[in-house]
């Protein structure tokens, strides 16, 4: 990994070659340098693979260093022998083997150039015997240019064309996606002259949420807020810096326009009225000059009203908490929300830990909000916040731990502690793969195989030597998070949460609606009444969300 304070290569030694590969993609995530991994012959090489595929997907400049058996043994069945080359093509867009000392010095720089200048992973791969030779790499030279992929500007005529629609149309949603984290303030105003509602992805929440007073949440399973009915009722959207892989998220039958940097993802999810190929910071600027500033603004107001109330709804269990054991999860992430330090990196477990985040996370200028949001796989957040601890020793990091993520990368707790890591581990231990559980009653099966028996977290934090603290009860929450934030050290807040608080869709499906009706009836119908009532007793307060009951 790269050394912040030296620009030179620091290495540190994880307990599992996934922890190596998660920490590499969230550090060049959070600071666009390119961060290295490395894994030996077989399967160490193989375990890089998970979240190489999360670096990749989320466009992180990562180096990965595959270890291979000697070349005289290749295609032999030697021991630990595998084709890193067909391994590696899927997650990858550089991927090279070094058969020769002499090819090392180019391959290694061509590597750093395609992770740079396409945001992605590079893989090298050379067999031990290679690098014990000579291979030159100590005697490269600097290159003396910054290696930056360059600004697309849109064609006048492209932006003349997109204003003209604007002009045409009453009533527009913009939709924004990671893609704008250099244009947030070109988004507010464009915004603020067309009378548009802003809603945005999970992975552009953190880059446009902040002070804009014009945005209206999130959409999709886990989405929240006006953001939904702002894209229905819109006669225009605008698509701008964002992928948005659910199709069924996004309305049919509207006139729909998309910014994007990248030419090959225009109109890959939805059917393009106008697409333009252009950075979102410029394309924004040069449509903010030409469009025609709009008075009429019922569409935008009566979107941030519906998100006003979205929100309200959202809080009820905050607010409303009392005395409860075990403690409503919503109400831990609004309690780190107000607790966490307005520069803090927050890092969710894929599953309910996201939903939390996604909710109840108030994204400020400083924060930053990573994940493996466009992988989805267990066990990012401890794994990450290395990373990110390790690029940023001194800001506060956070990992919102599920306990079925944190359980299955358990080990490099150690690693924690022998860098002397100062990242917040708080666990949500509902005792149970929520997400799962939820999405098997949305389709209508009774949820099989979900629970899970875990551990005191507390306790093992201990014998690791991180400060372990429990808290079964609301009451407890608030104390217990400031002693973790406070403490200099690692720290580990276990609390015991409810397993089946409603993470559910704010607007779910007539099909969700049928699904849940049918899996509840289920669970009655063979004996198992006494579930149903622990979901009405969990959700009481905010019955009128949950579909079929």
């Amino acid at each position: 990994m790269r050394s912040g304070a030296t620009g030179g290569l620091r290495w540190v030694h994880v307990r599992h070659e996934e922890v190596a590969a998660f920490a590499a993609g969230a550090e060049a995530q959070l600071t666009g340098r390119v961060t290295m991994c490395a894994g030996s012959a077989g399967p160490g090489h193989l375990h890089l693979i998970n979240g190489l595929y999360d670096a990749q997907r989320s466009r992180a400049p990562v180096f990965a260093l595959a270890s291979t058996i000697p070349r005289a043994e290749v295609g032999g069945s030697y021991f630990q022998e595998t084709d890193p080359d067909i391994l590696f093509a899927d997650c990858s867009v550089y991927n090279a083997t070094c058969s020769t000392h002499e090819q090392v010095p180019r391959i290694f720089e061509m590597a750093f150039q395609y992770a740079v200048s396409q945001q992605g992973v590079a893989v090298v791969s050379m067999a031990g015997d290679v690098a014990e030779q000579d291979t030159g790499l100590r005697a490269l030279v600097a290159h003396r240019f910054p290696v930056e992929a360059p600004a697309v500007a849109p064609s006048d005529q492209d932006v003349d064309a997109v204003a003209e629609l604007i002009d045409r149309h009453q009533k527009i949603t913009l939709f924004c996606g990671a893609g704008v984290r250099n244009a947030h303030a070109e988004v507010v105003a464009l915004a603020e002259r067309i009378k548009a509602p802003v809603g945005y992805t999970l992975r552009g929440k953190e880059c446009i949420e902040a002070d804009n007073p014009y945005a209206v949440g999130l959409t999709g399973l886990i989405g929240f807020g006006g953001c939904p009915t702002a894209l229905d009722d819109a006669d225009l959207l605008l698509l701008v810096g964002t992928d948005f892989p659910y199709r069924q998220f996004i309305p049919a039958g509207k006139t729909i326009v998309q910014i994007d940097s990248r030419p090959e993802h225009l109109g890959r999810r939805a059917r393009l009225d106008y697409g333009i190929a252009g950075d979102a910071a410029l394309t924004l600027r040069a449509l903010i000059e030409r469009v025609t500033e709009k008075s009429e603004d019922s569409h935008l107001q009566a979107a941030l009203k519906l998100h006003e109330q979205a929100r309200r709804k959202l809080d009820i269990y905050v607010r409303h908490s009392g005395g409860q054991s075990p403690v409503h999860p919503e109400f831990v992430a609004a309690t780190l929300d107000r607790l966490a330090s307005d520069d803090a990196i927050f890092i969710p477990d894929t599953g309910m830990a996201t939903v939390w985040a996604c909710r109840y996370l108030q994204m400020t200028a400083g924060r930053r909000l990573i994940g493996s949001f466009n992988h989805g796989s267990m066990a990012n957040a401890m794994p990450q916040a290395i990373g990110a601890q390790l690029a940023y020793p001194g800001r506060q990091v956070v990992a919102m731990c599920g306990d079925g993520g944190l359980t299955m990368l358990l080990g490099d707790l150690s690693t924690i502690t022998t860098y002397e890591l100062p990242i917040k581990l708080i666990v949500f231990d509902n005792s149970l793969l929520d997400m799962v559980h939820w999405e098997m009653l949305a389709e209508g099966f009774e949820p099989f195989e979900t629970d899970l028996h875990n551990p005191d977290f507390a306790k093992i934090a201990d014998a690791y030597g991180i400060l372990g603290i429990g808290a079964d009860r609301h009451d407890d929450v608030p104390a217990a998070i400031q002693r973790a934030l406070a403490h200099s050290g690692p720290a580990l807040v276990s609390i015991r949460t409810a397993g089946l608080a409603a993470g559910l869709p704010q607007y779910p499906t007539w099909a969700q609606t049928k699904g849940f009706a049918e899996a509840t009836a289920k669970l009655v119908w063979h004996g198992h009444a006494d579930q149903v009532v622990d979901l009405v007793k969990q959700n009481i307060r905010n019955i009128g969300q949950l579909p079929g009951i």
